[in-house]
């Protein structure tokens, strides 16, 4: 019997998806996949991996490496699936999926030392998309066939797509020989995105082949490649890995790598730091092909393609209105949208942003993105509604010298006991009841009741009920910024201390 871990990689920021995807809240923690369910693409990366089912087999705790700031984003989204056993590895920031990788071939190589196997680890990244889940499952489990038919060799095995286009933004593997017992290739070389020309050859040879970012490969494996190719990435995360911290909420656990070591590791991928490199080594690199309605949704273009389409060619989500408009994705997630006469375009609204675009230029939101980034605009990383690890709130209106939010609080949760240097603020409860530490007094407000809290006073807000509490907050003051916040208490490891 092997032990099988699935190992979802949780990072990245998606921006070619902006405005919807941003960095607080990323595309894999968006339904984008066309599915009918309203998933994620995190949650149905988290179910696919989990129907593995390969015979002579035990599948393992879920790892799902990601941000420590996504950490609450993936418990609430895990806590909507039916029940799946999982450990979340923070990283404080991302360094690519190299050291992601790391982490979790260090936390399954636990299991070899406690149970004498050694774990096969099942990875994917968590933002894509496939349309054919049974075949996806069905690859995957010939994979672990291929890792598990001779201990011995180090294989490594690695799901390629059959082009359908001749894409310039994707890495290409090339295949050679016939099939092994196991719809296995083996792996001539490998090609870093291409120019147009190029991919078209690569289109017309056959043997060329998307390269997924999906991988099936033993912890000790990835390990001694590791070491073999980049001691310096694996000598620096298993020294932050050695001096980790772990706790947990509820059944799901945190591991923590330190977090100035973590800093220190170089920023590199799975590909160029091993997988590249192990052609005519002595690790063997298969392929398998994946015909499963594959998609990385790395740009609006891609959400197209995968979406319902209307009579039109037109995607559409949310409160729209068409008129003589074709082959277009119309996305409205807060007022209606209304278009007359075009043609081939991308049209995202969101509370706070507009986008539009030439559909066939769509991989360019980048551009945006960047000029937000040098402007220090907040349009870049955050919504207008955040969501927190206590629940969420929607800056709803602001000017020089006040700003309104609506927020609300999840049941049993608290804000940070805290206090503002430049700013007051007012709150009044519409729904629920509130407990409010304000100074040294302790008060309980329902529906239409309000208090005060000067600037500089400590205070906190919490809802000690069943149903959410919502409260609308008015601050005023020269200086509204989030960053004006001193956090005496919290329950979710921000406290000044």
């Amino acid at each position: 019997m092997s032990l099988v871990i699935p190992v979802i990689l949780c990072g990245g920021s998606g921006t070619r998806l902006w405005p919807l995807s941003r960095v607080e809240f990323p595309k894999q923690f968006l339904a984008l996949s066309g599915d009918s369910s309203g998933k994620t693409l995190f949650q149905l990366a988290a179910e696919r991996v989990n129907s593995v089912r390969a015979k002579n087999t035990e599948l393992g705790e879920t790892l799902i490496v990601t941000n420590e700031e996504h950490r609450f984003l993936v418990l609430d989204q895990l806590r909507e699936l039916p029940p799946i056993t999982a450990t979340l590895l923070l990283e404080p920031e991302g360094r690519n999926t190299a050291p992601a990788l790391t982490l979790a071939a260090l936390h399954a190589s636990l299991q070899n030392v406690l149970s004498q196997d050694n774990p096969i680890l099942v990875i994917t990244p968590a933002d894509q998309a496939i349309q054919n889940v049974p075949a996806f499952t069905e690859t995957l489990e010939d994979a672990i066939k291929v890792v598990k038919s001779d201990v011995s060799e180090k294989k490594i095995v690695i799901l390629g797509i059959p082009p359908i286009t001749p894409e310039t933004g994707y890495g290409y593997i090339k295949r050679m020989g016939s099939k092994g017992p196991n719809n296995e290739f083996n792996v001539l070389n490998f090609s870093e995105k291409p120019d147009a020309k190029t991919a078209q050859h690569y289109i017309a040879n056959g043997d060329y082949f998307w390269n997924s970012g999906m991988l099936v490969i033993r912890a000790s494996t990835w390990i001694a490649a590791l070491k073999e190719f980049r001691p310096d990435i694996f000598s620096a995360t298993e020294t932050a890995w050695v001096a980790r911290k772990v706790d947990h909420t509820g059944p799901v656990k945190f591991v923590r790598p330190d977090k100035d070591i973590f800093k220190t590791i170089p920023f590199e991928s799975i590909d160029y730091a091993v997988i590249e490199k192990c052609i005519q080594s002595q690790f063997k690199i298969k392929m398998l092909e994946l015909n499963a309605g594959w998609s990385d949704l790395g740009a609006w273009e891609a959400v197209w393609q995968v979406g319902k389409k209307d009579q039109d060619g037109n995607v559409v989500s949310g409160d729209v209105i068409l008129s003589d408009t074709r082959n277009s994705l119309v996305h409205a997630a807060s007022r209606l949208v209304g278009t007359v006469g075009l043609d081939n375009l991308v049209i995202v609204e969101t509370a706070d942003v507009v986008l539009v675009a030439d559909r066939s230029k769509s991989q360019d939101v980048k551009a945006i993105v960047n000029q937000l980034g040098l402007q220090q605009r907040e349009e870049k990383n955050l919504h207008r509604k955040v969501y927190r690890p206590w629940g969420w709130y929607d800056s709803v209106d602001q000017s020089e010298c006040f700003k309104v939010k609506r927020i609300q609080v999840k049941p049993g949760a608290s804000l940070s006991l805290q206090m503002h240097h430049h700013r007051a603020e007012h709150w009044i409860v519409v729904k629920g009841t509130a407990e409010i530490t304000n100074g040294n007094k302790v008060i309980v407000l329902t529906e239409n009741q309000s208090t005060y809290i000067p600037r500089g006073q400590i205070h906190r807000l919490s809802n000690r009920g069943n149903a959410p509490l919502e409260i609308i907050e008015v601050q005023s003051g020269r200086y509204l910024g989030e960053d004006d916040i001193v956090r005496y208490e919290d329950s979710y490891g921000r406290s000044k201390s």
